[in-house]
C-alpha cells in the first residue's frame, strides 16, 4: 500500500510536472505566437519604414538635386553678379578717366582760350598801331623825303669842294638812317615779312643798340664787342633787329632788380667739319655770330630745356606772352641759321646766334645819279605836298625831263584829260584829295592805257605792290625816294615802252 501511495503521489508529482511544463510551453508558445507577431509588426513596420525610407530618400535626393541646382543657379547668379560689377566698375572707371580727361581738356582749352585772347588783344593791339604807325610814316615820310630830296639838291648844284657839302652828306645819310627806321616800325606793325636781302648785320646792332640806350636803365651797362668789319647776311633787317631787340630785352629784365652788364658783340666765324660736331644744325661754312650775354639771376636747367617752346614764361602775367624767345627761334630757324644758349643761376646767361656769311657787298644810296640815268621826256608829277611838288619838279628838271607838277589828283586829271599824248610819264603819290593815287591812275589808263604810271606811298594798306602792277601802273614805290633811285626807276619804265 505504502508503495503503491508512493507510486500514486509520483505520478500525480510528474503529471503536476507535466501540467506545468505544458503550461510553460503554453506560455512559450504564446509567448512565441506574440514574438511572431511582434516579428511580423516589426517586420511590416520595417518594411513600411523601409520603404518610407526610399521615399524620403528619393525626396532626399531630388532635394539635393534641387538644391544643388539651386547652388548652381546661385553661384551663376552670383558670378554673373561680379561679372556685371567687375564691368560696371571697369566702365566707371573708364568714365571717371575720360571725365578726368575732359577735365583737364578743358583746363587746357580754357588755358589756350586765355592765350589766345591774350593774342588776340595784342594783335589788335599791333593792327592799332599799324594804322597810328602808318599814319604818322606818311607825314614822317613826306618830311623826310623833302629834306632829302632838298639835300640833294644842293650837293648836286655846284656843291663840289664847297666847306658845307660835308654837313649836307651827314644830313642826307642822317634821312637815309630815318627813312630804314620808319620801314623797320612799320614792317614789325604789320607783323609782315620783308624779302631777304644782303644785310650788313653791324648796322642793325648799330642802330638797335642806340635805341636801347635811350630805353634801358642807366644801372645796365651796354658793352659793344663789333670786331673788324663783319661780313654780310642775306636777312630781313626788320627780323633781324626784332631778334636782337627781344635778346636785349630778355637780358635786361634779368638785370632788372640790381646793376649789370650787356654785353653784345659781332664777329664771322668760320665752322669746319670738327667744330660743326657742336653744332649738328649747322652745315661746315662761315658765318656772322651774334652773341647777347647778361649778369643776371640766370636760367636753371628745368627751365632752360623749355625756354624756347611757346608761350613758356617765367614772367608774370603782365611781363610777356611767352612768345618772344618762341619767335627769336622761328625767325632764326627761317634764315637757315641756329641758336644756342648758356646759362647758370645766378652767373648770367649767354645767347650765340649764328648766320650764314655771304661774299656780297651792300651798296651804298647816297651815289649821284649817273649820267645814262638823265632824260628828256614829259612827266606829269603829282603829290599833295606842295614842298614835295616844288622840290620834286626841281630834281626831275635837273635830270632833264620837262614837269608839269599838280597838287591836286582832280587838276592832274584834267591836265590829262585835255593833252593825253603829250605826256611820256606820270609819277603819283598814293594819298591824295578827292582822289587816291589808284583811283587817278585807273582814269588815267582809261583814257590812255599805254600810259607809264609810277604810284609812290609812304604806307598804304589799300593798295600792295602786286596789286598796283595788276591794274597796270609800272612800278610801286615807296616814299621817302632817294634821287638816283627814282631816277633808275624812271628810266627802266620808260626804256621799256
Amino acid at each position: 500500500m505504502k508503495d503503491e501511495d508512493k507510486s500514486k503521489d509520483q505520478l500525480i508529482n510528474e503529471l503536476s510536472k507535466l501540467r506545468q511544463t505544458i503550461a510553460r510551453l503554453e506560455a512559450s508558445e504564446s509567448k512565441l505566437k506574440q514574438a511572431e507577431e511582434a516579428l511580423r509588426e516589426s517586420t511590416r513596420r520595417l518594411e513600411l519604414a523601409y520603404a518610407q525610407s526610399i521615399i524620403y530618400a528619393k525626396q532626399l535626393n531630388e532635394e539635393i538635386i534641387e538644391h544643388k541646382r539651386t547652388e548652381e543657379a546661385l553661384q551663376k547668379a552670383h558670378d554673373d553678379l561680379e561679372e556685371r560689377v567687375e564691368k560696371r566698375t571697369v566702365e566707371l572707371s573708364r568714365a571717371n578717366l575720360l571725365l578726368k580727361r575732359e577735365i583737364a581738356e578743358r583746363k587746357q582749352a580754357h588755358e589756350e582760350m586765355k592765350q589766345l585772347e591774350a593774342q588776340l588783344r595784342q594783335t589788335h593791339k599791333m593792327e592799332s598801331m599799324g594804322t597810328l604807325a602808318g599814319g604818322i610814316a606818311h607825314e614822317f615820310n613826306n618830311i623826310i623825303g623833302i629834306i632829302i630830296g632838298n639835300t640833294e639838291l644842293a650837293l648836286y648844284e655846284n656843291m663840289q669842294g664847297h666847306s658845307v657839302r660835308h654837313d649836307l652828306e651827314e644830313v642826307l645819310n642822317a634821312c637815309l638812317r630815318a627813312e630804314d627806321v620808319v620801314q623797320q616800325i612799320l614792317t614789325f606793325s604789320r607783323q609782315s615779312e620783308q624779302e631777304k636781302s644782303p644785310l650788313q648785320v653791324s648796322l642793325v646792332v648799330e642802330e638797335a643798340l642806340h635805341l636801347l640806350h635811350a630805353t634801358l636803365p642807366t644801372t645796365i651797362e651796354i658793352r659793344k664787342n663789333i670786331e673788324g668789319r663783319p661780313g654780310t647776311v642775306l636777312a630781313d633787317p626788320t627780323q633781324i633787329q626784332q631778334v636782337l631787340m627781344n635778346l636785349c630785352t630778355n637780358a635786361a629784365h634779368a638785370m632788372r632788380k640790381n646793376r649789370g652788364v650787356l654785353g653784345v658783340s659781332l664777329m664771322d666765324i668760320d665752322i669746319d667739319a670738327e667744330v660743326v660736331a657742336q653744332y649738328p644744325d649747322l652745315n661746315p661754312g662761315p658765318y656772322v655770330r651774334l652773341t647777347v650775354s647778361d649778369t643776371g639771376h640766370g636760367i636753371g636747367s628745368e627751365v632752360l630745356e623749355r625756354i624756347f617752346d611757346p608761350y613758356f614764361s617765367t614772367k608774370g602775367p603782365d611781363e610777356g606772352s611767352g612768345m618772344g624767345l618762341a619767335v627769336v627761334h622761328g625767325i632764326v630757324k627761317s634764315h637757315g641759321g641756329m641758336i644756342t644758349v648758356e646759362s647758370k643761376v645766378e652767373e648770367g646767361t649767354t645767347f650765340h646766334v649764328f648766320f650764314h656769311r655771304i661774299g656780297r657787298k651792300v651798296k651804298s644810296k647816297t651815289k649821284a645819279p649817273e649820267h645814262s640815268l638823265v632824260g628828256n621826256e614829259r612827266v606829269l608829277f603829282v603829290d599833295e605836298e606842295q614842298a614835295i611838288v616844288g622840290m620834286g619838279k626841281k630834281i626831275l628838271e635837273a635830270l632833264g625831263y620837262i614837269v608839269v607838277a599838280k597838287t591836286s589828283s582832280t587838276e592832274a586829271l584834267e591836265a590829262f584829260r585835255a593833252h593825253p599824248d603829250e605826256f611820256d610819264l606820270v609819277i603819283t603819290d598814293q594819298t591824295l584829295p578827292h582822289m587816291t593815287g589808284e583811283m587817278l591812275a585807273k582814269e588815267l589808263l582809261r583814257i590812255r592805257p599805254d600810259i607809264p604810271i609810277i604810284l609812290c606811298t609812304g604806307y598804304s594798306e589799300v593798295i600792295t605792290e602786286e596789286k598796283a602792277k595788276a591794274m597796270g601802273i609800272r612800278e610801286f614805290v615807296m616814299k621817302p625816294i632817294v634821287t638816283r633811285d627814282m631816277a633808275k626807276t624812271i628810266r627802266n619804265v620808260l626804256d621799256k615802252k
